[in-house]
């Protein structure tokens, strides 16, 4: 099937698309859904897809940092951030939210606490794999200790756009990704570190595993009870 049915409450839906999704399309679906939840005729949405290989440009981008620009299809995104890959084995978490009111433990009209939970959603989604992710001072994504490269390495990256207070874009989790892709771009403006993925660092996990764990994360996050949101430093 090219699109799985729906799982939605009565104020969210989940969205699992199968297969490669081009970018542009996906692009349009967003705006689309994010003109209906402004307009009170859609409810919110996380949408689940896998793109082909392409690179995206955020409205920080550099282009001296787009260092292969003939190896894969580049698009400008309109979200927040510089020079992201997109591909197979990568899974990317669309995130269409009114942000009038608040979701769980993130306050209404708060975007710094909103990029948090984001972050926050995918440390404890890797945690279910027993990979620890952490935030990094003055870095963007998710960072985990990469063992084989004796350093660390980005795993997952979130870029976002805000319009009339409803929320698009997301994050992108490296599940089983060629990492060797990244290398015609410098990763979100970072050149001292790497990036890795789920399969890098030894597990085999597919990409229903991501979903199921980022469904059982999401709650923890952005659902009835959830703590409160609390900005720490990063390490």
């Amino acid at each position: 099937m090219n699109d799985p049915a729906s799982i939605a409450d009565s104020t969210l839906e989940w969205k699992i698309t199968d297969g490669l999704t081009p970018y542009p399309d996906s692009l349009a679906a967003m705006r689309e859904r994010v003109a209906e939840i402004r307009a009170g005729t859609a409810s919110e949405l996380v949408w689940l897809v896998e793109h082909p290989p392409l690179y995206t440009a955020g409205t920080s981008a550099k282009l001296e940092e787009l260092t292969d620009p003939t190896r894969f299809p580049t698009y400008d995104a309109g979200r927040g951030g510089q020079w992201t890959y997109h591909g197979p084995g990568q899974r990317v978490g669309y995130v269409m939210l009114d942000l009038m009111r608040a979701h769980g433990g993130v306050p209404a009209q708060d975007i710094r606490c909103y990029v948090n939970g984001l972050e926050e959603w995918l440390i404890r989604a890797l945690d279910r794999f027993n990979v620890k992710g952490e935030r990094r001072k003055g870095r963007v994504g998710i960072w985990v200790e990469d063992r084989a490269g004796g350093s660390e390495a980005k795993i997952g990256a979130i870029g976002v756009r805000v319009t009339r207070w409803v929320s698009w874009h997301g994050v992108a989790l490296n599940v089983d990704v060629n990492l060797s892709h990244f290398g015609g771009i410098v990763p979100c403006g970072i050149r001292e570190h790497g990036v890795t993925s789920l399969t890098a660092l030894g597990i085999p996990a597919t990409m229903a595993d991501a979903d199921v764990a980022l469904r059982q994360a999401w709650n923890e996050v952005f659902g009835i009870g959830a703590a409160s949101c609390r900005i720490e430093p990063p390490s």
